[in-house]
């Protein structure tokens, strides 16, 4: 057990697997809906979209709260080749992706659900539900979390890979270039962070509160 659960890709891919079957047992197994039906559909994407989404806003929390504030009290001779150039690239990757999967299931499960244009226009695009709260409020949360996938990938990634000089793409930028995209990387990282608690409870709200 100790072998296995030493390789973090054996339990990965053994968590997937219980976890697509347990979707599969009790949507279809013991609710007794059939592959093709919309719910079995919804469970799957929900679940999926809240899996990525961990992995997206983890990684957000992960910079904010863990490596921004405390990289400055390690040494600079062991910040650069520790965090630089492995930790950070890497938290990066899942970030970045985890982000843009988010952004793919969420708008996935809202057109299973039938609800995209209407959420994407608050409603508008359907009278009356322009005064319906729960489309309101989870287009709501839909718009702020394409905010923050937004500044994920067209300006905190870019900004990181010229202050870190990631897969060798910015050798020559001067030391001031670096830090100045290293210093709006940070401020749009921590403009999601604000973004993302009223975010959360409009996109768990929605459901709760107005069914």
């Amino acid at each position: 057990m100790a072998a296995f659960l030493s390789n973090l890709r054996f339990v990965a891919w053994t968590a997937l697997a219980v976890a697509v079957l347990f979707l599969i047992y009790f949507a279809v197994g013991v609710a007794g809906y059939e592959f093709g039906d919309a719910a079995f559909w919804e469970a799957a994407l929900r679940w999926s979209h809240v899996l990525v989404s961990i992995m997206w806003i983890g990684h957000l929390y992960y910079f904010n709260f863990t490596q921004i504030p405390n990289a400055p009290k390690i040494p600079e001779e062991h910040r650069g080749p520790s965090i630089g150039k492995v930790i950070a690239p890497a938290a990066l990757y899942w970030f970045r992706w985890g982000a843009m999967l988010t952004l793919i299931t969420g708008l996935l499960l809202a057109w299973n659900q039938g609800y995209l244009l209407q959420a994407l226009t608050l409603g508008a695009a359907d009278d009356p539900s322009f005064a319906v709260p729960k489309t309101i409020l989870i287009g709501i949360g839909m718009w702020l979390a394409i905010i923050m996938w937004f500044n994920v990938w067209f300006i905190i990634w870019p900004n990181q890979q010229k202050a870190l000089n990631i897969n060798n793409r910015y050798p020559d930028l001067d030391a001031a270039s670096k830090a100045g995209a290293a210093k709006t990387a940070m401020l749009f990282s921590r403009t999601n962070t604000l973004l993302s608690a009223p975010m959360l409870v409009a996109m768990t709200g929605a459901s709760t509160l107005f069914g």
